[in-house]
């Protein structure tokens, strides 16, 4: 069996480090917050659903903002993005600090800046998940991505009852005042960072394209499919336990703010172990038997604290929640990074994190419903029968091996010496491939033409159609639309050294004396009117 790398090795990495560092000092901190948030809401009402809610505040702007955050991710200097992200919630962060402190909050103005906190987060996170690949080697990225988990959750060990101490003592608006504070050196380390920017021979993709572009390479793409859907499963079962922790803590076990937070720290150290045992256990099972594990892990964690009556029973449930937690979230998001190009990968860690926090979103909104009709152990124990589902899904949804694909360019296109002064809006252009096949070869072709489709479609291409002469059945032509010469050229700089078995076995099959033949051509009008006839060739 193969060696995998230390659980520690990207911390060798000094820009890693640092970053780290600081985005567990700004993870304590919104820790503290959420502590504070939850347990405010608490104190404003005691209706459930509106106490779920505040877990939903922060999950929703995800779901709505995760892609438009995405697509600037890909297109703009991530670094960048992150600062705008980081004083966005630093300055909401000082606004509730000092709502809270002229006790002007209400149950609705409470959601709406948790809300507007979560639209920081949503983007903050696909810059920063993407730069993860920046900062450590391809073959770290699992051991970074789980380093992060163990991270986030060995502040959620000490944050939640740091925070529940701070509130319980001091008050909700220090707890705030804190999290403000923790966001500063994140933003230090970011102003300190100088991340080599690959040279862009292309202008910048525009907004509503790269949306698109996004959105139709994780539909084309079988194994991203896959990983949303389970993530989606598993973000809307496992909320149950964080999103109905505070009543939990309140009236089943009779507890007050530090009771929360420590159950939240049972979640954290939980969560730590199963960081550090996370790369053992990818070595003994494949990414599918890992989730599994973790989706009936989960289910059991929640059925126990559903009945838990104090801390010592509540405890090893929010443990075992906690270990299964990372387990699953850190495969979902290593399996996304590693099945996607770097062109389009903060657009497809934005579609993973709608996909998750999403199901999060409506889960803590039908929990708590549940648990204010039907009971809160009821409610419990029906999000643990939901996680169940999700284990057996994978018996028809299994998650992809990743990272087996070498997905980086394949660097084989040359832009071709056109005849014509084209402009990067020239356009639309029309491609044609020609290709000889032999009739024996007839249904291998179309095996690999299949898959071919595929790719051209996922990266581009439009109105894709399969020709056949039919007085030379020998010749078949591959065709399809792309709307601009730029376009075109991204289309090709988009493939991968992955797809390159598609194009070697078209060339095997090709059957003519060169090789397969392509026409390039831009449409035009065939009709003027008599003040439209052009005086040179129009572009």
């Amino acid at each position: 069996m193969p060696d995998r790398p230390s659980p520690l090795a990207p911390l060798r990495n000094i820009d890693f480090r640092r970053f780290w560092i600081s985005s567990q000092v700004s993870n304590f901190g919104g820790l503290v917050q959420g502590v504070a948030a939850g347990w405010m809401m608490t104190s404003l009402t005691d209706e459930p659903s509106m106490i779920a809610l505040v877990q939903a505040s922060t999950s929703l702007p995800i779901l709505l903002f995760s892609l438009s955050a995405g697509a600037l991710a890909d297109s703009f200097d991530r670094r960048h993005v992150m600062l705008v992200a980081q004083g966005v919630m630093l300055v909401v962060s000082l606004g509730l600090m000092g709502a809270s402190w002229a006790d002007m909050l209400t149950p609705w103005t409470l959601l709406t800046f948790t809300f507007l906190i979560g639209v920081g987060t949503a983007l903050n996170n696909p810059s920063w998940q993407a730069s993860v690949g920046d900062l450590v080697p391809r073959d770290q990225v699992p051991e970074a991505v789980s380093l992060n988990g163990i991270g986030f959750n060995l502040m959620r060990s000490v944050g939640p009852a740091v925070g529940g101490a701070i509130v319980a003592t001091f008050g909700a608006a220090v707890a705030f005042a804190v999290n403000a504070v923790c966001y500063l050196p994140f933003m230090a380390t970011l102003m300190r960072w100088k991340p080599e920017r690959p040279h862009q021979a292309l202008p910048r993709e525009p907004f509503v394209t790269a949306l698109g572009s996004g959105l139709r390479y994780v539909a084309m793409s079988p194994a991203l499919l896959s990983v949303l859907a389970r993530s989606f499963l598993f973000g809307f079962g496992a909320v149950a336990c964080l999103a109905l922790m505070p009543i939990i803590a309140r009236t089943q076990m009779q507890g007050g703010a530090l009771t929360y937070g420590l159950l939240l720290g049972g979640f954290g150290v939980g969560a730590i172990g199963g960081g550090f045992v996370n790369p053992r256990i990818r070595q003994r099972l494949s990414g599918e038997g890992v989730v599994r594990v973790a989706f009936v892990g989960f289910a059991l964690g929640v059925a126990g604290l559903a009945f838990s009556q104090n801390l010592w029973l509540g405890l090893p449930a929010t443990a075992l929640a906690g270990a299964c937690w990372v387990l699953a979230l850190s495969l979902f998001n290593v399996t996304v990074q590693l099945s996607s190009p770097r062109w389009v990968v903060g657009r497809a860690v934005a579609m993973y994190q709608m996909a998750t926090f999403g199901g999060m979103a409506l889960g803590s909104w039908i929990w708590g419903m549940l648990a204010g009709g039907f009971g809160l152990p009821q409610a419990m124990v029906v999000a643990a029968a939901v996680l169940l589902l999700g284990a057996l899904l994978g018996l028809v949804l299994p998650l992809p091996a990743f990272g087996k694909a070498d997905l980086s360019p394949s660097d084989l296109f040359r832009v071709p010496d056109v005849q014509l002064d084209l402009r990067g809006r020239s356009g639309p252009i029309m491609v044609m491939i020609d290709y000889q096949i032999a009739r024996e070869d007839i249904a291998e072709f179309l095996t690999v033409m299949a898959e071919r489709r595929r790719i051209r479609r996922r990266d581009g291409a439009r109105h894709w159609v399969l020709l056949r002469d039919l007085e030379h059945p020998e010749q078949w032509t591959e065709s399809y639309h792309v709307a601009t010469w730029d376009e075109y050229q991204r289309h090709n700089m988009r493939r991968t050294k992955a797809d390159a078995d598609v194009m070697d076995a078209l060339h095997r099959l090709h059957r003519g004396p060169d090789r397969p033949r392509v026409h390039r051509m831009i449409e035009r009008q065939s009709v003027y009117s008599h003040k439209e006839i052009p005086l040179k060739d129009p572009l």
